[in-house]
């Protein structure tokens, strides 16, 4: 996985997936859940505001899990 080569420099990754089972199987050090498999930073069926919503409370956590040193796998949940 190139995040994992990415994090051996001392650069920390994060993903962000509807797919979490896979990601922990692959190894991913931070990992954010996204909304579904189409949309995974957003819900098409939100109003424009609380879809910027949506992915503002994504993202923020995903940068925050960046601010997390991890040893193994793990998942960084946002609410909703």
């Amino acid at each position: 996985m190139i995040a994992n080569e990415i994090e051996k420099t001392g650069l920390p990754t994060a993903l962000i997936t509807a797919l979490t089972p896979t990601a922990l199987i692959m190894g991913a050090r931070r990992i954010i859940p996204g909304v579904g498999i189409t949309h995974p930073l957003g819900n098409p069926e939100l109003s424009s505001r609380r879809e910027k919503e949506l992915r503002r409370k994504i993202v923020m956590k995903a940068l925050e899990s960046l601010e997390t040193e991890v040893k193994e796998p793990t998942v960084f949940y946002w609410q909703q």
